[in-house]
């Protein structure tokens, strides 16, 4: 185990394998070992550097402050840690809210980014998701049908305080985000060089294939991929197709 420190942000990565460099980002909560079969599959290619996302896994702070600006916040620290950590730009890898860091460091400081592929990313938080935001604020004590998993998840990882603290200060920053128009990476789009793969799960309710795909048109040359009978969760519910998908996308660039 490894950390990067640029404060109050502490990070903690892992590094597997030769090769040419990929960070690889996990979700919201989600941790390094989550992306196991990933790692599996790039390592035996790449030099993989895998890293928590501040606040999430065992990157801190913990609880953490979140703010309408987190997403670009995340992805100047990144963007850091692929300078100083890395040496030089890297292939960007990410699921959920680790693919929307990826696509913003694009954005933000292109010499970071060879290429980003990513999955459960939209570039964007809709305003059709304003309920499951205002849901994401009492999930701790009132969770909803459907997010029971979500709630027992953040409570294990993390504690009931520490799990009710993150969600509500989520919340408020997802509707400020919401309330301004809720794009992240999708009214910048364009401004995205490098290569770029955008994965969505066929039955993924986060991050449509709609949503996905409108994002894929607005970068020059984005490859566009739908993953059959799958949810959010591709490398979970595909991850054999996943990985093919994702070495053959690495390996073209």
């Amino acid at each position: 185990m490894a950390w990067f420190e640029r404060p109050p942000v502490r990070i903690r990565y892992e590094e597997y394998g030769s090769g040419e460099p990929v960070l690889l980002l996990p979700g919201l909560g989600g941790r390094i070992e989550e992306l196991q079969s990933v790692i599996d599959a790039l390592s035996p290619e790449f030099r993989v550097v895998a890293a928590d996302l501040p606040g999430s896994g065992r990157s801190e702070p913990i609880p953490r402050a979140y703010t309408a600006d987190y997403y670009a916040d995340d992805a100047h620290t990144f963007a850091s840690f692929v300078s100083d950590v890395i040496g030089g730009p890297a292939h960007l890898v990410g699921f959920s809210d680790g693919g929307e860091v990826a696509l913003l460091m694009a954005i933000q400081d292109p010499s970071v980014a060879r290429t980003v592929a990513v999955w459960g990313a939209a570039g964007s938080l809709p305003e059709e998701a304003a309920g499951m935001v205002a849901a994401m604020g009492d999930l701790i004590d009132h969770a909803p049908p459907g997010m029971e998993g979500f709630r027992d998840y953040f409570v294990g990882a993390y504690g009931e305080e520490n799990a009710r603290q993150t969600t509500r200060s989520l919340s408020a920053a997802m509707a400020e985000m919401v309330a301004r128009g809720g794009s992240l990476a999708r009214d910048r789009a364009g401004e995205i060089a490098c290569p770029v793969l955008l994965v969505a799960g066929e039955h993924d309710q986060l991050a449509p294939p709609g949503v996905v795909r409108d994002l894929a048109g607005r970068i020059t040359g984005a490859t566009f991929a739908i993953a059959s009978d799958a949810g959010h969760g591709v490398s979970w519910d595909q991850p054999d197709w996943l990985n093919r998908t994702l070495l053959a996308f690495l390996e073209a660039h």
